[in-house]
């Protein structure tokens, strides 16, 4: 068995301009709870707020790490080996889940034969759904109750851009890339109302097929659910179907101890916590000695490697934290990891795991040269978590094998490359302009609009990279026909494999069991790249955003401001704000990136 390392779940997915509620999966036979016992142990498992990805770059440090998905499943499947539990009961306290993360942990509920019980007070879309894939559902009565649907809105900026005297000169390659039309339409287009379209209703299939099975329902009895749970109370749940029983939580056990006949015992501690050493701030020696340490994230036995790559794809090193705090994968990164995972002879086989929108496409193209050089040495498998769009489908084509989630949304392969330009918005706030260049595209992204030669050299360069990202599928994924699935279409995981986009549908964890088991592997651990961050390296991304005005340091300056006018921006976009300022980030790439693999736009869970 492996040694369990936290990890798992890109968290969300969201967009500039578009919200939704979603989510999907399979469900199997309820479980039966009675055995006769005079003691019934109970195992314990919380979930608070958002689950992480993988562990923190400075968990070793505070010796305390954010919960995964990968320490859930891990403690399900501990559970499921311990002959003196009884039951699991998953509390929801506030819980923050994309639809990724409920299928997969409904692959742990699913395989383990404890029945497995979701309690909770307010239930939403993505806790019902959560519950849906449980032997029981337990709400606090009395409570709120909502699943009205989904909702999408999508904002089209064209008329404001000409309102304020700017003009967006943007080409996409693809006629359902779509990404481009935020900016330059005023409402969307045939192919991109039908791309967006086709992806609503399979994500909607999906999260529809999860409750029916889950909740044994009918087809018009979910119609009828969800027109009175719009908003409801957890007791017109139970009349509704959706959940099993409204009680007070604060008799959670004397409720156990009844359905099971037997006095409940406790037990909280199945999640493993972060590994590492705590801080003393009452001892300065041991913290200064502390800090002097260099985090280890080496091998010392068979080890299958985890590979994240989270957030917008750009050139040069991973950030943490972009422009708004949201992080990135870096080519530099990527390429220094896949040649040290290459080298040593103690990681046997790597998993990449995939939570991109895509960006920069020289970026992609050194990732998927690295990942191709990497496959060479040692077996490489993709598991896609949230999204492998653009870009970050490039990168995934790379790998041996690659496994998506029902409702993992992959595709978007073409191209997108522009500028608003804003000379026109100089003019209305009366600011003269003087322009000099030097060199036959020096000018390229000025202020101006592009002339003629202009957008037709920026065309020329994006198709160049178009027929390079279509090759690069092409060799990826023998079988797979372009005509239905490029030009930028986007396509839910389920959808995927069917058009050969995937080879199946699997969880991160059943991916590296996967990887283990094709490997021979009995007995191995599990890191996770890129791995933590020491005190040094710290305090330089701290410096970074601090150094004095003037130069380069100055635009430090200005996006450490942009960070702090981030955590404002929270307040206004709530649980969306992580996912729209990764948006933001990857559309200012394109500051410096005039070609870019990107999605459209992004969906928010909630």
């Amino acid at each position: 068995m492996p040694a369990r390392s936290m990890s798992t779940t890109f968290r969300v997915l969201a967009s500039f301009g578009l919200v939704m509620a979603s989510a999907a999966g399979a469900q199997v036979d309820k479980k039966s709870a009675t055995v006769d016992t005079e003691e019934a142990v109970v195992g314990l498992i919380k979930i608070s707020g958002s689950l992480a990805e993988r562990p923190g770059p400075f968990d070793w440090l505070t010796g305390d790490g954010a919960m995964t998905v990968r320490s859930i499943v891990a403690a399900v499947e501990d559970a499921s080996q311990d002959d003196d539990i009884r039951a699991i009961v998953v509390q929801l306290e506030d819980a923050s889940l994309t639809t990724t993360e409920i299928e997969e942990l409904a692959s742990a509920f699913q395989s383990t034969p404890k029945e497995v019980i979701v309690v909770g007070e307010s239930f939403g879309t993505s806790q019902l759904l959560l519950g849906a894939h449980a032997d029981a559902i337990l709400a606090q009565s009395g409570a709120a109750l909502s699943m009205p649907g989904m909702y999408m809105e999508e904002f089209y900026l064209r008329d404001m851009l000409e309102w304020i005297g700017a003009e967006p000169s943007f080409v996409q390659i693809g006629d359902f890339k779509g990404a481009d039309e935020t900016m330059m339409n005023t409402e969307p287009s045939e192919a991109w109302d039908e791309n967006i379209s086709g992806l609503l209703d399979s994500l909607y299939g999906n999260m529809r097929e999860t409750i029916k099975l889950g909740r044994d329902l009918t087809d018009a009895e979910l119609d009828a659910a969800m027109t009175e749970a719009w908003f409801a109370s957890t007791d017109d749940g139970v009349a509704l179907g959706l959940i099993d029983q409204a009680v007070s939580l604060n008799d959670l056990t004397e409720h156990l101890e009844a359905r099971t006949e037997s006095d409940v015992t406790w037990r909280t501690d199945l999640v493993e916590s972060a590994s590492g050493s705590a801080l003393d701030p009452s001892n300065p020696f041991a913290i200064f000695s502390l800090l002097s340490q260099e985090p280890s994230n080496n091998p010392t036995r068979p080890t299958i490697a985890v590979l994240h790559f989270d957030g917008p794809i750009v050139d040069g090193d991973s950030s943490e934290g972009g422009l708004f705090g949201s992080s990135s994968v870096g080519s530099r990164t990527i390429r220094r990891i896949a040649n040290e995972l290459a080298e040593d002879d103690l990681i046997k086989g790597v998993v990449v795991r995939i939570n991109s929108p895509g960006g920069s496409a020289t970026a992609s193209e050194v990732m998927w040269q690295s990942l191709r050089a990497l496959a060479e040495a040692k077996p490489v498998y993709v598991s896609v978590g949230t999204m492998a769009a653009s870009g970050g489908y490039y990168v995934a084509v790379a790998g041996d094998r690659v496994f998506v989630n029902p409702s993992s949304i992959v595709g978007s392969i073409g191209v997108v490359g522009g500028k608003i330009a804003i000379d026109g918005v100089m003019e209305n706030l009366r600011i003269n302009v003087k322009a000099r260049s030097r060199g036959p595209r020096a000018d390229l992204f000025g202020s101006d609009p592009w002339d003629a030669d202009q957008a037709e050299a920026v065309r020329t360069k994006m198709q160049e990279t178009y027929d390079l990202f279509t090759s690069r599928v092409l060799a990826g994924r023998e079988g797979i026909d372009l005509s239905k699935t490029a030009e930028g279409r986007l396509f839910t995981g389920n959808v995927a494999v069917g058009l050969d986009m995937a080879d199946g549908v699997a969880s991160l964890t059943e991916v590296i069991e996967m990887l283990a088991g094709d490997l021979d592997l009995r007995s191995y651990d599990v890191l996770d790249y890129p791995g933590p961050m020491s005190f040094e390296d710290l305090l330089g991304q701290f410096s970074s955003s601090v150094s004095a005005p003037g130069g380069a340091a100055g635009q430090q300056i200005g996006s450490a401001a942009m960070r702090a006018i981030g955590s404002n921006a929270e307040a206004l976009f709530g649980p969306a704000w992580p996912a729209v300022r990764a948006r933001i980030d990857a559309v200012l790439m394109l500051r410096d990136h005039p070609v870019m693999l990107l999605h459209p736009t992004v969906l928010s869970i909630r």
